[in-house]
C-alpha cells in the first residue's frame, strides 16, 4: 500500500513517515507556491531519511487568501489551517490510497477535525492518517531526540519546506517585513538531516 505524507522536512512530519513505513511504501509530499525554493530544504530532509520526495503544486489564490487572513487577525494561525486544509485535498487529489501528515495532539495550527478527516476521504476515495494524533510536545520531541538528526532555529532563519516561508516571503512582499515581524510570533522551528543509527 502507498501513501503520502503531507511533509515540510520538519521533526513531526518526519516522525509521521517513519512511523507509516512499516506499514506503508511512503513518499514525502511537500506543497508549495513557487514562492521560494523552500521545496527543496524538504526534499533533502526526505532524501536524508532514506524517503522518496514528490513536490505538488499548490493555488496561487490560496496562499494570498490566506496571507490576507494572518494580516486581518494579526497572527497566523488561521491562514496556516486554510493553507494546510488545502495542501491536504492536493495531495488527495493524486493517486495515493492513504494520505497523512505530522499533526500531534496538542497542535493550535493546522489541526485536522474528524469532520475533515472524513469528509476528505468521503471525497477523494483516500484514508487519511495521522500517526502523530496520539502524541503531545513532549513525546515528539523525546522521540526527534532519540531518533533524529536535526537543526533547530529561528523560524525565520531555518529553511524548510512548509507553509510558513513562502507566506512570510508573500507576506514581506505585499505588507513589508515589519507586518510579517507583527503577525508571526518568534519560535524556533527544526529541519531533519538524518536519522540517528539504533
Amino acid at each position: 500500500m502507498d501513501a503520502a505524507v503531507c511533509y515540510s522536512g520538519g521533526t513531526d512530519s518526519t516522525l509521521a513517515a517513519l512511523a507509516l513505513d512499516r506499514f506503508y511504501e511512503v513518499t514525502c509530499v511537500t506543497g508549495s507556491f513557487g514562492l521560494t525554493d523552500d521545496a527543496s530544504h524538504a526534499t533533502a530532509a526526505a532524501e536524508a531519511v532514506g524517503f522518496p520526495t514528490e513536490t505538488v503544486p499548490l493555488d496561487d489564490a490560496v496562499a494570498r487568501d490566506a496571507v490576507e487572513t494572518m494580516v486581518a487577525d494579526g497572527f497566523p494561525r488561521n491562514g496556516i489551517q486554510q493553507v494546510h486544509e488545502h495542501a491536504l485535498e492536493v495531495v488527495a487529489g493524486t493517486d495515493y490510497g492513504t494520505i497523512g501528515d505530522g499533526t500531534r495532539r496538542d497542535d493550535r495550527a493546522p489541526t485536522v477535525s474528524r469532520a475533515l478527516a472524513q469528509s476528505i476521504e468521503d471525497r477523494y476515495g483516500v484514508d487519511y492518517v495521522a500517526p502523530l494524533a496520539g502524541y503531545g510536545r513532549g513525546a515528539i520531541d523525546a522521540l526527534a531526540a532519540d531518533r533524529l538528526e536535526i537543526v533547530v532555529g529561528p523560524s525565520e532563519t531555518i529553511a524548510r519546506g512548509d507553509y510558513e516561508a513562502e507566506l512570510r516571503a508573500l507576506m514581506r512582499d505585499e505588507y513589508g517585513a515589519a507586518t510579517v515581524a507583527d503577525v508571526f510570533p518568534a519560535h524556533e522551528q527544526s529541519r531533519v538531516i538524518g536519522v540517528r543509527e539504533a
